[in-house]
């Protein structure tokens, strides 16, 4: 029993709590700006309007979606997915150039919990503060600040949950739902679900999302190759580490630049020690960058003892940025890009289906005529009213009854009865009739729709 308790206890170990310390510097500065831009798009955007309608709305009971000005609908699901393809291969792009540049700045969960760690720090104190106040017992101090702290990370998660919401249901009437307490069963599920998850990952597991619960940091390495930019603490230059004052002579005392004050492993947000190697755990933030090189300040030695580099450049090889998958990523990405841009710029913002009504297949009328009767659909996807002519394009005899009017509001779907009449002796079984929808209004919006007018067999 003791034995397997004791294998237990092997296998299990706890990680400690990490307590990041704070950093000044380049990439400091270039972290903050991007939390900056990223949150403050996503706080924003959903309260800017254009054309009439919010900037970025996925209205999903219209089937709708909004995105700076552009109307997508359901037939257009194909412009959504190139989207989707086109985010993958600039992560790979940007990853085989860059590495985990996308962990280190833009990443959801690094920006998040970059803002709950500048709270924590502005309520509780520094690294030294913060692990002085956990191990301190419980008092009057403690008790105002871990609450304080807690009412702001609270607070700024319902208010993220809110705007996740915001996304889907428009913003304004979801603030005057949550203000009159008439919040639908479904908002206020995702408003707490979104705001729960929020809370979870930026404020209490923060680097173990990064560490156990993201795949990112176990596929990158089919995109990393020796010439793709890491961080990485220089061996050869560093070792053997140790203490020194700033007059002394590492090589007299036979040490490396490293003076093993452990401010890397203080600043790093997920507890590791570059000093150790590349690390699946290392999101590239860079703060180990920007406070050695603040202590290769203070000890007059060169910057870059900890720096972005690649593998060749560490080996002493040459380093090639352009190299034959960042040139077929990049063709790629910018051919796909050229591609949607083109057709969401040339797409016909009308859409016309002709269904055929199924009680018969045609009828004979008194003048020796055959009708055909058909449901028409339309959908005006611009953001103008809009009158419509219809005509056949290929065939004189046939005449083209349509009822009522057709005429669509801004993003109006519009039901019509549309018979086509023709003479019996037209022809026998069907005919390949071609329609033409288009605006009466310039610039003209047409469409052609090809559908079967049947006549009598015999």
């Amino acid at each position: 029993m003791s034995q397997n308790k004791g294998a237990v206890d092997t296998l299990y170990r706890k990680d400690p709590k990490v307590y990041p310390r704070d950093v000044q510097g380049k990439f400091a500065r270039l972290r903050k700006l991007a939390v900056i831009v990223l949150l403050g798009l996503y706080y924003i955007l959903p309260w800017m309007n254009f054309n009439g309608h919010q900037s970025v709305l996925f209205d999903l009971p219209a089937r709708k979606f909004y995105i700076f000005g552009l109307t997508f609908w359901p037939q257009d699901f194909i412009f959504l997915a190139l989207m989707l393809i086109i985010a993958g291969l600039s992560l790979f792009f940007v990853t085989a150039v860059a590495g985990r540049l996308w962990c280190g700045y833009a990443c959801p969960q690094t920006v998040w919990t970059e803002v709950f760690l500048w709270m924590e720090r502005w309520v509780e104190g520094d690294r030294n503060k913060r692990m002085k106040l956990d191990a301190s017992p419980w008092n009057g101090n403690k008790i105002f600040r871990k609450t304080a702290k807690q009412v702001l990370w609270v607070s700024f998660a319902l208010w993220t949950g809110f705007t996740f919401v915001g996304f889907f249901t428009p913003i304004r009437e979801l603030g005057h739902s949550v203000f009159t307490l008439q919040l639908g069963s479904w908002e206020t599920f995702w408003l707490l679900f979104y705001s729960f998850a929020t809370y979870g990952n930026a404020g209490i597991l923060r680097e173990q999302v990064c560490k156990y619960m993201c795949p990112y940091a176990r596929f990158q390495s089919a995109m990393f190759d020796k010439d793709t930019l890491v961080i990485a603490y220089d061996e050869k230059r560093g070792e053997p580490r140790g203490g020194r004052g700033k007059s002394d002579s590492p090589s007299e005392k036979g040490l490396g630049d490293c003076i093993a004050c452990t401010l890397c492993v203080q600043v790093c947000p997920t507890g590791i020690d570059i000093r150790e190697g590349l690390q699946i755990e290392c999101i590239a933030c860079a703060a180990c960058i920007d406070v050695c090189d603040q202590v290769m300040d203070k000890m007059d030695y060169d910057r870059g003892l900890i720096s972005y580099t690649t593998e060749h450049k560490l080996g002493g090889a040459e380093s090639h940025v352009f190299r034959p998958r960042i040139f077929v990523y990049l063709v790629l990405l910018l051919t796909l890009v050229a591609g949607v841009l083109w057709s969401v710029n040339n797409r016909v913002l009308l859409r016309a289906d002709v269904l055929r009504d199924r009680n018969a297949l045609y009828r004979e009328l008194p003048d020796n005529r055959v009708e055909n009767v058909y449901t028409l659909k339309l959908i005006n996807m611009d953001f103008k009213t809009h009158r419509y002519n219809i005509e056949v394009l290929n065939n004189e005899d046939i005449v083209l009854f349509v009822s009522p009017e057709p005429v669509l509001e801004p993003e109006e779907v519009g039901n019509f009865i549309m018979r086509m009449q023709a003479p019996a002796s037209a022809g026998r079984g069907s005919l390949k009739v071609d329609v033409r929808f288009s605006t009466v209004e310039e610039p003209v919006i047409e469409r052609i729709v090809s559908t079967r007018f049947l006549l009598p067999f015999e």
